[in-house]
């Protein structure tokens, strides 16, 4: 009989292979995986977005298989790029908020003005942390892998480190350098 792991992996291998019940399949082994992803997310995003953390895993998923081909080699490559989707959801989502304040569809009224301006400036931080992600990324591709698996994803210095093929104390330094880059950009 096969581990966990293992049959994960061949799963995600015949998914690759155009296999949907396989893709199936190994969604649903790593579901709760997925779910602790989100929550970590969202504990970290705190109120801004109007998603729950199953919605977050439904709509990462749904975005894994628009995507086309699932190629992904292992579970480790399945997290990583589950993290870049779930980076992904939460930066569409407070980009169509900020939208619809600068007049989407709805009128919008706030009775506590306090409420309204720290959701601003959340989506505001996200919105700015996503575009120093793009100067970090042109800079240094693997810092930016890093800090999407970490901050967008939540994962832990060793699954990342598993994911990237590297060391815990490799991620360490990649997540300092990161941190130190978008603190200058973003603290100009």
């Amino acid at each position: 009989m096969e581990t966990p792991s293992t049959e994960i992996t061949t799963l995600l291998r015949a998914a690759k292979d155009g296999d949907r019940q396989a893709a199936d399949r190994a969604f649903a082994l790593l579901y709760a995986d997925l779910q602790r992803l989100a929550r970590s997310r969202m504990r970290r995003a705190g109120d801004i977005t109007l998603l729950d953390t199953t919605a977050l895993v439904h709509e990462s998923y749904l975005r894994l298989h628009s995507a086309g081909s699932l190629d992904f080699t292992d579970r480790k490559h399945f997290f990583a790029y589950a993290a870049r989707a779930m980076h992904t959801v939460v930066v569409d989502l407070v980009r169509a908020r900020s939208a619809d304040r600068r007049g989407g569809h709805v009128e919008h009224v706030t009775l506590n003005t306090a409420i309204g301006e720290s959701a601003t400036s959340r989506d505001d931080e996200i919105l700015r942390v996503h575009e120093a992600m793009g100067d970090l990324a042109a800079a240094d591709a693997r810092l930016a892998s890093v800090v999407e698996m970490r901050y967008f994803g939540g994962l832990s210095e060793q699954e990342i480190a598993e994911a990237l093929g590297v060391t815990e104390r490799t991620v360490q330094r990649d997540w300092a350098k990161a941190r130190m880059f978008l603190s200058t950009v973003l603290n100009p």
